[in-house]
């Protein structure tokens, strides 16, 4: 399970379990105060923001290349652009200094950080065993021609699934970073997976658009998001050619946080040629004329 889904709310499970570490680091502080020392509350939000922003300035220097040309990108933390260590360490050194500058704050401080900090480590730890536990979902699909696929003819290379609609403005907002990408690594197979919408209007989108997409595939029922356990769109998958799943992303993304999740696929791996379509689909909208859209 990739989110959260609560009726139309959708929460993806690593942001959950950041807001879950910063609430039991804030309820862990508060019960230590009441014993004895100051209440730490403001003290562990603020840095918590701080940890935060150390975090998007190390993902950004590390991936500036992406936004040299764009700076205002940076300020745009739609695309997920965080690096956790550095955000952590930042974290440990501010909460080191504050509890030294301030011996009442010391105690309670302390407690709640290395709750909030043990407890977000050991929950990715263990979310990310299970993500990488999962395999490519052995589901049919339809092409642009309206043949009947299974989306595990796909697997014997490395694949990026992306899930999709024409309504979703982050969807829309990331589909030339996705179609630049699959122009420049041929090596890897991109799935473009629309959820519930017909292929008329997906053709007509595209053209609109003037996007070029290979591998459209759509999935009336939305069977692929709930097998994957993501309800929220977009969401974009990278599996091994073995089918083991490496990494998702759920939310838009830019030229830089997808660079970063494709360098799952920078260490060879047995069987890393580059996945073949089925010989029936069609790999490209608008459908053909002989087709039923």
């Amino acid at each position: 399970m990739l989110t959260l889904t609560l009726g139309t709310f959708a929460i993806a499970l690593n942001h959950l379990l950041l807001i879950s570490a910063l609430a039991l680091a804030t309820f862990v502080g508060w019960r230590v105060a009441k014993r004895g020392g100051d209440n730490p509350e403001s003290a562990l939000f603020s840095l918590f923001l701080l940890g935060m922003l150390a975090a998007r300035i190390a993902f950004v220097v590390l991936y500036w290349s992406h936004y040299r040309n764009d700076p205002w990108q940076i300020i745009d933390l739609r695309d997920g652009g965080f690096l956790a260590w550095p955000g952590v360490i930042v974290l440990l050194l501010v909460a080191l200094y504050r509890g030294w500058r301030r011996p009442g704050l010391r105690r309670p401080l302390g407690f709640g950080v290395a709750s909030g900090v043990a407890f977000w480590l050991l929950a990715t730890l263990s979310l990310n065993i299970y993500e990488q536990g999962t395999r490519l979902p052995d589901i049919s699909l339809r092409n642009a021609a309206g043949e009947t696929i299974q989306l595990s003819d796909y697997q014997g290379g490395p694949l990026v699934i992306n899930l999709w609609a024409t309504w979703c403005p982050p969807c829309r907002r990331e589909m030339p970073v996705l179609e630049n990408a699959q122009q420049q690594r041929p090596d890897l197979t991109f799935l473009f997976v629309n959820q519930a919408e017909s292929m008329q209007s997906v053709a007509t989108f595209l053209e609109t658009q003037g996007l070029s997409l290979n591998n459209v595939l759509f999935d009336r029922s939305g069977r692929l998001g709930q097998a994957v356990g993501s309800m929220a769109l977009p969401t974009t998958l990278f599996y091994s050619p073995d089918g083991r799943l490496l990494s998702s992303h759920l939310g838009e993304l830019s030229n830089a946080s997808l660079a970063r999740a494709l360098e799952n696929f920078d260490t060879p791996t047995p069987n890393s040629n580059p996945a073949t379509a089925p010989a029936t689909s069609a790999r490209k909208l608008p459908c053909p004329a002989s087709a039923t859209c």
